[in-house]
């Protein structure tokens, strides 16, 4: 066995190196993010470029890595440093004040039905006993097309984001909204999956909006998504105003921050990862945990954190995300 490991010793070594050199290489190039859509897209795989450079040094240290002077050491660190350099600001940031003990509280669910995912019966019964006020969904067609209708009892105020064309961004209520209407444009240049509807209690009105972004590459499309709902937000009360979605973004993209200060509301979700919960790719890979939090809930000010929760594997490549606020 000794003998073995000596002589895969060099093949090891050089296995580590090159993960360690891809994770410098590609993390460094992520910092470009900040001035190209096109680099942006890299960050949102930071956790995976951090991971190349510890497994790339820790291959190169066990086969004897630690007693030559070699150049792998640098490579994990840069990779190291620039892929954590990403996240960081998303670990350590502050969760804001405690929500009230007393209040107007509203419990939304934020989920993906993924129109191709089965067990449908399984999510309906878990929705339903979640017993929220708000569900936003997306990709809510083709199989998962029934959990809407099977909620419609007790959701029977349901909101889509465009009358004319099949979209399947959805707001599901149990009170009636006093307004609401879908977010869909006639240009496909400038389509935005979502919809609005404002509701209206006894301590005054707040409107829900739920979104679906496109994928971050091509780059491009995504960031006009942002912009555009922006605009949206902008003819809003936004101290009131809630936002859930997929955004297909995760936070340690410099897309998402520029979009968390242009939306001028508070991000509820702390890097909590929601994708995959299903095998993903040609080759089927199958996660045990959601490593993306690409899933996320925004709220104004006048609404204070009570918890926020991932719910369980349902049959999506979405975990659920369950929020519940109060004012």
């Amino acid at each position: 066995m000794q003998s073995l490991f000596k002589a895969l010793g060099p093949i090891v070594r050089l296995t580590g190196s090159a993960l360690a050199l891809t994770g410098a290489i590609l993390s460094v190039a992520a910092q470009g993010g900040r001035f190209s859509d096109r680099l942006d897209a890299l960050t949102h795989f930071a956790p995976f470029w951090l991971l190349l450079g510890l497994v790339g040094l820790l291959l190169w240290l066990l086969a004897g890595g630690r007693k030559l002077a070699r150049p792998t050491p640098v490579f994990a660190a840069a990779a190291i440093v620039a892929a954590g350099g990403l996240m960081i600001p998303e670990l350590t940031r502050s969760r804001g004040p405690a929500a009230p003990a007393e209040g107007e509280t509203l419990k939304l669910i934020q989920f993906n039905l993924w129109g191709r995912a089965g067990k449908a019966d399984g999510m309906v019964d878990w929705i339903a006993a979640q017993d929220a006020d708000i569900l936003v969904f997306e990709e809510a067609f083709a199989r998962t097309g029934g959990v809407a209708r099977a909620l419609r009892a007790r959701y029977p105020y349901q909101t889509t984001c465009a009358d004319t064309v099949p979209c399947s961004t959805m707001i599901l209520s149990r009170r009636k909204p006093v307004a609401h209407k879908g977010l869909g444009a006639s240009d496909t240049q400038d389509w935005l999956s979502g919809a609005m509807a404002r509701f209206r209690t006894e301590r005054g009105e707040f409107t829900v909006i739920g979104v679906h972004y496109t994928w971050p590459l091509p780059a491009g499309p995504q960031q006009e998504q942002s912009r555009r709902l922006a605009r949206v937000l902008d003819t809003l009360p936004r101290d009131s105003a809630i936002v859930a979605g997929d955004f297909n973004s995760t936070p340690w993209s410099f897309s998402l921050r520029r979009q968390d200060k242009r939306f001028g509301l508070d991000r509820r979700t702390h890097a909590l990862a929601s994708w995959p919960a299903a095998p993903f790719s040609r080759h089927r890979i199958d996660l045990p945990f959601p490593v993306l939090p690409i899933d996320q809930v925004y709220a104004g000010q006048d609404w204070k954190t009570v918890s926020v929760t991932r719910g369980p594997k349902l049959g999506s490549d979405h975990y659920p995300v369950v929020v519940v606020l109060r004012r």
